[in-house]
């Protein structure tokens, strides 16, 4: 048992933003399967289809995607964010975005009611025109946005940082200036594809989001960095597909991690890195899991 920005959690696996994260009962069938805690799709204030296919590729070194981040509206998702919360014991985080200060609060308020154990602003989806990165990579708006949703809700907030930007830690930091209780690195790497018998691009977007194997350099560098800044939790992602990814995440300095591309390969990925994480600790004689966050700080 770990405890994250008060949040009580089985294991230090989370189930990632953008992945299986739509509808209640998926959130409930990824729980069941071991996850520490679930986060859902990233909730907007309006329905939004999202990017025409082609959206998502695999690059067989990892994803390059471009959803646009399609969704219901928070209206039409409370139900399933209730159903979730109702049918599973694991905390359930609320992923929310907007494109500006009064239309992330209002998201937060329409969720607040089915009661999300925290919510995560996405400030850092890399391919959503007006939202995501472009508000993320301003610390101003992402400190404004931060205060203003924390200064709404009673439960923690979590901020999902880009790492589109040159400085992550002065992101970072100005989450943590408007009062974040957690933050989450990263989101996907930009990135594309080109179809070299047509010239053409091969997302329909033209360029996406780089997400797997092949981002876990950069997302450990990204929380190495944060941790040496910041006061408050880091929950690391990007490339975590095996306990041994996950212990490397935590020694840079993540309290926990979460999964998603990972995820493809079979739903056991939680048990399976969860498991690893406690034999590791055990073996090593570690008297908690806590004593190797951060680990890699102290090895120069």
């Amino acid at each position: 048992m770990i405890n994250i920005t008060g949040i009580e959690l089985k294991n230090p696996t989370i189930l990632a933003a953008g992945i299986m994260g739509t509808t209640g009962a998926s959130l409930v069938r990824v729980a069941k399967e071991g996850a520490g805690a679930v986060v859902t799709k990233s909730i907007g204030p309006e329905p939004k289809e999202g990017h025409k296919n082609p959206s998502m590729i695999d690059l067989g070194y990892g994803f390059l995607n471009a959803m646009g981040l399609p969704n219901p509206s928070y209206p039409d998702f409370k139900n399933e964010l209730a159903i979730a919360k109702r049918e599973t014991d694991a905390p359930v985080i609320a992923s929310i975005f907007g494109g500006t200060e009064e239309e992330f609060v209002n998201v937060a308020q329409g969720l607040i009611d089915s009661k999300p154990d925290a919510f995560e602003l996405n400030v850092s989806c890399p391919h959503a025109l007006g939202y995501g990165a472009s508000v993320g990579s301003n610390p101003d708006a992402v400190e404004s946005i931060t205060k203003a949703v924390c200064d709404t809700v009673d439960v923690p907030v979590w901020v999902k940082l880009t790492p589109n930007v040159t400085d992550i830690v002065t992101i970072g930091e100005a989450a943590q200036r408007g009062g974040a209780d957690a933050v989450v690195a990263i989101n996907t790497v930009k990135g594309m594809a080109i179809d070299i018998n047509s010239g053409y691009p091969v997302l329909g977007n033209r360029f996406g989001g780089l997400s797997g194997r092949a981002v876990k350099p950069v997302a450990l560098k990204c929380v190495y960095d944060l941790y040496t800044a910041l006061d408050i939790p880091i929950i690391g992602v990007g490339g975590v597909y095996t306990w041994e990814d996950a212990i490397e995440m935590m020694m840079a300095g993540a309290s926990a991690v979460q999964i998603g591309s990972a995820v493809y390969e079979g739903l056991d990925v939680f048990s399976s890195i969860a498991s690893g994480i406690e034999k590791f600790v055990s073996k090593r004689e570690y008297s908690d899991i806590t004593d190797i966050i951060g680990i890699a700080h102290e090895r120069l």
